[in-house]
């Protein structure tokens, strides 16, 4: 079995062995890495008790981990391509284990701040290589099969992942608190380093592009522009010198649009395919990705806040009460794609985006009704109605997007989609500082910080509607009948497979 090995046919009895022992072990750091930005948030108030952590700290723990791996999405996959794709995960997958190491033997917070970048960043490297191993190592006719066992690892990655960071935090296992929650990726990253040399095939793209560096480092440029100071300013006063940079991130950004059209004409290989938003649909759905992921980056982080901070609550409570939220995501989401969005087309992602706003306004009235006094059971309502909204998205709105792309730039249409996803997750975290921590004083005494986190929950609740009330106009740019790009399904076998099928062409 050898690299030239992209488009199997038949493989022999001992290829096949290896090619689902190679599945395995990519679908193992897959999981690990949803599981790691899941089982974060749990954690969060027993680091900042235990490393006496800042509110700026908080935000980016989770914020830091976002940006580099939206940061690294596009230019991992492009790397893979290069130089192999199995070289750049056993890269991946060993800096990943190395930071989770220095992520759990962290002695102040800002160790554990750029142990976080770093983990970030060596997850951008590896995940990327995930779908392009399976790309290269199984038939068209397998895939969609596989892509099946690869959404059911996401669902149970988001379920697993609250509860695993509750149970670790709580066991509190040998006195270290927190840091069993990183430890945990050591044994399964080491595994995966010496089973991955020994059972995944090597694999190149043909005609690899060359890596656009100039665009990744104005990329990177422009979100720390934006981010750093929305992060900081509430801590710091709101200096003249933020606003100025966030400013200054626009600038870039516009040299980023231009230096890509001139790379696109020069040879062909920009970081950033822009004549994909020439697409009204593409166009659309990558504002809706972006806004969607601004909404879920603010309201995971101060539920998580509310739940332990403001209403005392131990983190295996905080992690059970979200239980029910995370089943109504993956009931919804495969309900959407298999029988709701063929029928109904671009209306049932509008009214997921509907119905998750009313789920949002729904847990507004509850804790403004039961105030401290609310329990897990009463929470259930607006959960389970915001994860059904939330799963009747997710699922289809990714072929919605590419429903209208050419073919040809599938692939780098669906890497754009994670990267912007991503981006708006981490600029989510950054906005934190503005609707919920700008609603509260710096200095509470311990009776008042409850109600404090209660009314600051309320006040991003309704940052989020506005969001989700902002998807659902923008969906109206979508197509539709997102289902017409069931061409490509051939494929993989199964609709709404083909943007993950694609995803690894992101890369070439």
């Amino acid at each position: 079995m050898t690299s030239s090995s992209s488009t199997l046919a038949s493989p022999r009895p001992e290829a096949d062995r290896r090619r689902w022992f190679a599945l395995a072990i990519v679908m193992t750091a897959a999981f690990m890495d949803l599981v790691d930005v899941t089982i974060v948030n749990v954690a969060i108030p027993s680091i900042q008790r235990d490393e006496g952590a800042s509110f700026s700290h908080i935000q980016w723990i989770t914020a830091g981990y976002a940006l580099a791996f939206a940061a690294g999405l596009i230019t991992g996959g492009r790397l893979g391509d290069i130089y192999g794709r199995k070289r750049l995960f056993l890269i991946g997958i060993g800096g990943f284990t190395l930071a989770s190491a220095l992520c759990g033997f962290a002695v102040n917070p800002d160790m554990l701040v750029a142990s976080r970048i770093l983990q970030g960043a060596m997850a951008a490297l590896m995940v990327p290589q995930v779908l392009s191993i399976v790309h290269a190592t199984f038939p068209a006719h397998e895939r969609g099969k596989v892509f099946g066992m690869f959404g059911a690892i996401v669902g149970l990655g988001a379920v697993s992942g609250p509860i695993l960071g509750a149970l670790l935090t709580e066991w509190n296992l040998f006195g270290l608190e927190w840091r069993p929650i990183f430890l945990i990726n050591l044994p399964v990253g080491i595994a995966g380093l010496i089973l991955g040399r020994k059972f995944i095939t090597e694999s190149k793209a043909p005609h690899a592009l060359k890596l656009d560096l100039v665009g990744v480092v104005l990329v990177t440029l422009g979100l720390l522009m934006l981010l750093y100071p929305l992060t900081r300013g509430r801590e710091l006063g709101w200096p003249t010198w933020g606003y100025i940079v966030m400013a200054g991130a626009l600038v870039v950004f516009a040299a980023l649009v231009a230096y890509e059209k001139r790379k696109a004409a020069r040879d062909g290989s920009p970081l950033v395919e822009l004549s994909l938003f020439k697409v009204k649909s593409f166009a659309a759905g990558i504002a809706v990705q972006t806004v969607f992921g601004v909404g879920l980056g603010i309201f995971f982080l101060v539920w998580t806040l509310y739940m332990q901070v403001g209403l005392g609550w131990t983190a295996l409570r905080a992690g059970l009460t979200g239980v029910p939220f995370s089943i109504a995501v993956s009931a919804a989401a495969g309900m959407s794609v298999q029988m709701l969005v063929p029928r109904f087309g671009r209306k049932v992602l509008q009214a997921g985006a509907l119905i998750m706003a009313a789920g949002v306004l729904i847990y507004i009235w509850e804790a403004e009704r039961y105030g401290m006094s609310i329990a897990s059971w009463q929470m259930a309502l607006p959960l389970v109605v915001m994860g059904a909204g939330m799963g009747l998205i997710v699922a289809p709105l990714t072929d919605a997007i590419l429903s209208e792309v050419p073919r040809e730039h599938s692939g780098s249409a669906s890497g754009l989609i994670n990267t912007v996803q991503q981006m708006g997750n981490a600029l989510g975290l950054g906005l934190v500082s503005v609707v919920f921590f700008g609603s509260m004083s710096d200095h509470l005494p311990g009776p008042e910080v409850g109600p404090a986190f209660v009314d600051a929950f309320q006040n991003a609740l309704i940052w989020v509607a506005v969001v989700m009330t902002a998807i659902f106009l923008l969906m109206f740019a979508l197509p539709k009948r997102p289902a017409q790009h069931v061409e490509g399904a051939e494929t993989a076998g199964t609709p709404g497979i083909t943007p993950l099928d694609k995803a690894p062409e992101l890369v070439g």
